[in-house]
């Protein structure tokens, strides 16, 4: 059913009128034409299409957009940019933290959930944070290397 949608994609009032079956995923890519979000398994078990919904992430391939109206929705588009990027997108490539680049997006996504739930995370916190988050890559431990120099330089610029 075709249904007028509110919602606020990273920090932009959106009004849609979709079929309120459509997946966000479907919406994020396809209507707004933000790309970062992935499809990978279509099932919500590998984290490629993280997003933020009301400060929780979520795997946007399974989350009904006509459930989603009013929310505040966070892609990896609305956390940083090229002239100022976010501290987790400087580690992550500082580090070289990813290869193929394929799942880094709800990677980075995931870890800025965590980072704003809890600031100064430990290794294993970031590790199980980012548990459902497939990566074939074998780049765990830059990735959570990445995260836990983002956490060490955003407390340093909060206390500074």
């Amino acid at each position: 059913m075709l249904r007028d949608i509110q919602l606020a994609v990273n920090g932009q009032p959106r009004s849609l009128r979709l079929d309120d079956t459509a997946t966000l995923l479907d919406v994020l890519r396809n209507q707004l034409d933000l790309k970062a979000a992935r499809f990978g398994c279509g099932a919500g078990q590998c984290g490629t299409c993280a997003v933020i919904v009301g400060g929780e992430e979520h795997p946007a391939c399974q989350l009904e957009i006509g459930n989603l109206e009013g929310q505040q929705i966070t892609t990896l588009e609305g956390i940083g940019t090229a002239d100022e990027p976010h501290p987790l997108q400087t580690a992550f490539i500082e580090l070289q933290a990813g290869q193929c680049g394929y799942c880094l997006a709800g990677i980075i996504v995931g870890a800025k959930a965590l980072l704003d739930r809890n600031p100064s995370p430990t290794r294993a916190e970031i590790a199980v944070a980012l548990a459902w988050h497939l990566c074939r890559c074998g780049a765990h431990n830059r990735i959570l290397a990445a995260v836990a120099l983002a956490a060490e330089r955003m407390a340093d610029k909060v206390s500074a």
